[in-house]
């Protein structure tokens, strides 16, 4: 907790810090990375880098945990520590680091404040900073701990055993552990980072979700080439695994993390998603199916059309597989020959949702808002509706769709 007298400068500081966040942190990564660079490799995401969002995602992470601090009733300080752990832990974050990111974060307050960053101030939100820090570096021991790794060192080779076509756009790689050792802890829903170098010699890491059940001698991590527009560049991970990565090469993967997991227990299920993030639900699938689960599970997918749909076999086998399950189709493009299926994007407002049931979503950002604002019209409970976020998590905007949901939620 905030002392009383930190607390008291940040609520009067909160709305000018928040609003200088995004050029806050611009500065912070400019300046530690010119005199940092090693920190590019291997450590941070140059594409997230390039657009800006790992910047906006840091910014609303410290806003969204200071509202926390001072009872912000839409901040879920538990959420958003946990998935950052979980992040941090995925591509070796160690706790040395964050002594790093404080010197650099807050000469940029200095620099951007100017004589508004008083002593008082400074000392304020640097209380701020060490309570996200240490509940961060706690977490991610815990989390190393359980993933039986060393902390900063996660990574582990893999051969490709396979490699599938899913799509024109898609492919999956089914891999082995390429020592003997046994196989790291996974559970349904999370995912791994895969570690490759350059052509320019950098190594770059990304997140790709388990498709596959967390059991078994293969894991199954299922990718999309990202293709650039404009300005924007072709993903450079996603492009390199597409057009090198052959069966019998070698990838580098770190242990399994992520806290949006399939839950325990017997109640009914919802597990919507839209393009690429139907592979965590896949993953899920294939566990409840090997597990012989009878759940109510109701599986919902939107996509361009059948053909860019990935997984789409593997989807529909498992839902009939499943003594309770049930699949709805959306295809913005569904063609004469894919009867049985809706036209447009996915609406829950005409189904027959199972009450009581706890819900998965996983897509763009604005397709999830506007699923989990419809799940909370249909009067499922905030505290069910989790999502998995691919990249930076936009915590800035997600607290003001939270806020907006808890008043949806209200009739309910």
């Amino acid at each position: 907790m905030l002392s009383p007298s930190s607390a008291s400068v940040v609520r009067e500081t909160l709305p000018a810090v928040s609003g200088a966040l995004d050029e806050i942190t611009h500065r912070f990564y400019t300046t530690m990375f010119a005199e940092h660079p090693d920190l590019l490799d291997g450590l941070f995401n140059r594409g997230n880098q390039a657009d800006g969002s790992q910047r906006r995602a840091l910014a609303g992470a410290v806003a969204a945990f200071a509202g926390a601090l001072l009872g912000a009733p839409e901040a879920r300080p538990d959420t958003l520590l946990s998935r950052i752990a979980h992040k941090h832990a995925a591509v070796g974050v160690t706790e040395d680091q964050y002594a790093i990111v404080h010197k650099y974060l807050f000469g940029a307050i200095g620099e951007v404040l100017g004589p508004a960053a008083t002593p008082e101030v400074v000392a304020a939100w640097d209380e701020v900073y060490w309570l996200m820090a240490g509940a961060l570096v706690a977490q991610e021991a815990r989390l190393y701990l359980e993933a039986q790794v060393r902390p900063g060192h996660p990574w582990r080779p893999w051969t490709v055993v396979e490699r599938r076509e899913e799509t024109a756009d898609v492919v999956s790689f089914l891999l082995r552990t390429t020592d003997d050792g046994p196989l790291p802890p996974a559970l349904p829903g999370q995912y791994v980072s895969v570690r490759v170098r350059m052509p320019d010699g950098v190594h770059q890491l990304r997140q790709y979700s388990l498709s596959s059940a967390p059991g078994g001698e293969l894991r199954r991590i299922t990718v999309k080439r990202l293709r650039g527009g404009g300005r924007t560049p072709d993903g450079e991970v996603s492009t390199l695994l597409h057009e090198t990565v052959r069966a019998g090469d070698e990838l580098l993967l770190s242990a399994p993390f992520g806290e949006v997991t399939l839950a325990d227990g017997n109640g009914p299920l919802v597990l919507a998603s839209a393009g690429i993030g139907c592979t965590p639900m896949v993953g899920m699938l294939e566990h409840l199916a090997a597990t012989h689960s009878e759940r109510e599970v109701l599986v919902l997918h939107a996509d361009r059309s059948p053909a860019t749909h990935a997984l789409r076999t593997d989807m529909r086998r498992l839902v009939r597989e499943l003594p309770g399950g049930r699949g709805e189709f959306w295809y913005e493009r569904p063609g004469a020959e894919t009867p049985g299926v809706h036209s447009g994007l996915l609406d829950v407002t005409a189904l027959d949702l199972p009450a009581h049931a706890t819900a998965y979503l996983c897509g763009p950002l604005p397709f999830m808002r506007a699923v989990r604002r419809q799940l909370l019209a249909a009067g499922l409970a905030a505290r069910n509706i989790r999502y998995e976020v691919f990249g930076p998590d936009l915590w800035t905007a997600d607290a003001a769709d939270a806020s907006d949901a808890a008043g949806a939620a209200q009739p309910a």
